[in-house]
This record gives structure tokens, C-alpha cells and sequence, in this order.
């Protein structure tokens, strides 16, 4: 068999233009990153602990935090123990892990974002059959969809980037391992493996958007025959955080995977904004701002200060 593994570790340079920014920068993302952590452990706490919260669409938003947690875990660590000043050394496994984990959770964020704009979709459009269409075995059948789908595709860019040897260079010109980084030390044409890659996350992405684009316009038909200004108001609020936060994501994914020769510096800001600053952002668009979240956290609070005294 052939050696696929000449090189044992990478070495990550970072993020790019940005040598003796080190110290400034390890507190600013270390706080993003914390928040990130609180906000989404709360909404999780909130949305488990309270019987009010199991719903379809707080079901959603559960999994949208676990996927928070997950994909913000998946490339802050690192960068945050080399900016700290420790080692910038990752091993192969390491390395192929961080990849995979980056793009299975990616993936999956598309999923889940195309998922709760179907929600919204039936709870605008058929309100009267929501509970029946929107049932528990349905919800859950999306949900481990979303989370397969996101895996499946993981495996298939992660087996086409470490197919290839590697024997040469192990210098990442990035901050973690990604598919446009760690491709150019392969020793053998990544052609081919370049076209995949970039065709399936491009096609993945454009799908997804599509049909959260024919959702949309069928909420906005729905939303504009609605004669009580109030009821207009109360339907496109209720879709006005998950717009924000779908341009958020896909944001990102244009930028860096679908232009020819984006610039490293900006690639980088916006892979960091996607990384820390969406997955701290969404508990604040989606939930924190909601009367529901804030009185299940409350309840959960005094019950805990009650059972504190009582100790």
C-alpha cells in the first residue's frame, strides 16, 4: 500500500497579515468565543427545562445551538491556544478531524437553516394543520436528516482532501485546517479534488438556498393577503430572525467558495465572523429577545436559587 501519511502534523501559520496582533486578539476572541458558549448553553437549558418550549419550532432552534456549540468548538481552541502563545503544531488526525468536524457541522447548518424555513413555511401558510404537519416523528425525522446529510457530505470532502499524500511541506497558511488550505501540500494533482470539493459545497449551498428562496416567497404571497396590519406584523416577525441569520451563513460561503481568488485577509475575517461571531449572534437573534426564553431562564433561575436555600 502506499504511504498516505509522510507527513505526521501540520503546522498552522495563523491568521493571515496579522504577525504581533497576537496579544490583542487572544481577548477579543477568547470573550466571543465564552459568550458564544454561555448564549447557547442558556437557550439549551431553556428550551429542555421548559414544557412550554417543546415545540417544533424551539426543537429546531435546540438543535440550531448544539450545532453553535459544535461549530464554533471546532476551530476556536486551536486558534486561541496558538494565540495565547502556545504551540501552532496540530497532528494528521488532528488535522483530518478538524476538517471533517468544520464541514460536517457546515453542512448540517444548511440543512437546519432549509429545515426552519419549512417550518415557518407551514406555520404562516397552513397555521389550522401545523401541529398535525409539524408532528413529533416529522421534526425528528428532519432533524437526524439534517444531521446525516451534514455527515455524509463531510466524509466524501474529507476521503477526496486525504486521499492525496502528503510528503512534502506541512506548513497550513491558515489558522485551522480547511479544504483550500491543507489542498496545496498534497504532493499529487488536486485538480480533481479541488473541482468536487468546491462543486459540492457550491451546489449543496445553492440547493438549499433555493428552496429556502421558494419557502420565502410563498410566506411573503402568504404574509401580503393577510388585512389585519397587526397579523402582517406578528407573521413577518416571526421570519425576520431567521432571514438575518440565514444571510449570516451564507454570507461566508460565497465569499470564500464560490469566488475564483478571494484575498487571505478577507477570507480569514469572514471565516472568523462565521466561526465566533454568527454562533454568538443566533441566541440573541433567535431567542434571548423572546418573552417564551426569557421566562423559562427565569423559572429555571429562581428554582435554582430556591433549592440553594434550601440547602
Amino acid at each position: 500500500m502506499r504511504n498516505r501519511t509522510m507527513v505526521t502534523e501540520f503546522i498552522l501559520l495563523g491568521i493571515p497579515e496579522t504577525e504581533g496582533l497576537e496579544t490583542a486578539l487572544f481577548p477579543l476572541f477568547s470573550s466571543f468565543y465564552l459568550c458564544t458558549l454561555l448564549g447557547n448553553a442558556l437557550i439549551l437549558t431553556a428550551i429542555i427545562s421548559s414544557s412550554r418550549l417543546h415545540t417544533p419550532m424551539y426543537f429546531f432552534l435546540g438543535n440550531l445551538s448544539v450545532f453553535d456549540l459544535g461549530f464554533s468548538t471546532t476551530t476556536a481552541p486551536k486558534m486561541l491556544l496558538y494565540l495565547s502563545g502556545q504551540s501552532r503544531v496540530i497532528s494528521f488526525q488532528g488535522c483530518v478531524a478538524q476538517l471533517f468536524f468544520y464541514h460536517f457541522l457546515g453542512c448540517t447548518e444548511c440543512f437546519l437553516y432549509t429545515v426552519m424555513a419549512y417550518d415557518r413555511f407551514v406555520a404562516i401558510c397552513y397555521p389550522l394543520r401545523y401541529v398535525v404537519i409539524m408532528n413529533h416523528r416529522v421534526c425528528s425525522t428532519l432533524a437526524t436528516g439534517s444531521w446525516m446529510g451534514g455527515c455524509i457530505h463531510a466524509i466524501i470532502l474529507t476521503s477526496l482532501t486525504f486521499q492525496l499524500p502528503y510528503c512534502g511541506s506541512n506548513k497550513v497558511g491558515y489558522y485551522f485546517c480547511d479544504i483550500p488550505a491543507v489542498l496545496p501540500l498534497a504532493c499529487e494533482d488536486t485538480a480533481l479534488a479541488q473541482r468536487v470539493g468546491f462543486t459540492n459545497v457550491g451546489l449543496l449551498s445553492l440547493i438549499c438556498f433555493s428552496l429556502i428562496l421558494v419557502s420565502y416567497t410563498r410566506i411573503g404571497i402568504a404574509i401580503s393577503k393577510i388585512q389585519s396590519a397587526v397579523g402582517r406584523q406578528r407573521a413577518f416577525s416571526t421570519c425576520s430572525a431567521h432571514i438575518t441569520a440565514i444571510f449570516c451563513a451564507y454570507g461566508p460561503i460565497i465569499v470564500i467558495y464560490l469566488q475564483p481568488n478571494p484575498s487571505a485577509l478577507l477570507g480569514a475575517i469572514i471565516q472568523i465572523l462565521n466561526n465566533l461571531v454568527t454562533p454568538l449572534l443566533n441566541p440573541l437573534i433567535y431567542s434571548l429577545r423572546n418573552r417564551d426564553v426569557k421566562s423559562a431562564l427565569k423559572n429555571v433561575f429562581s428554582k435554582r436559587g430556591v433549592s440553594l436555600e434550601n440547602k
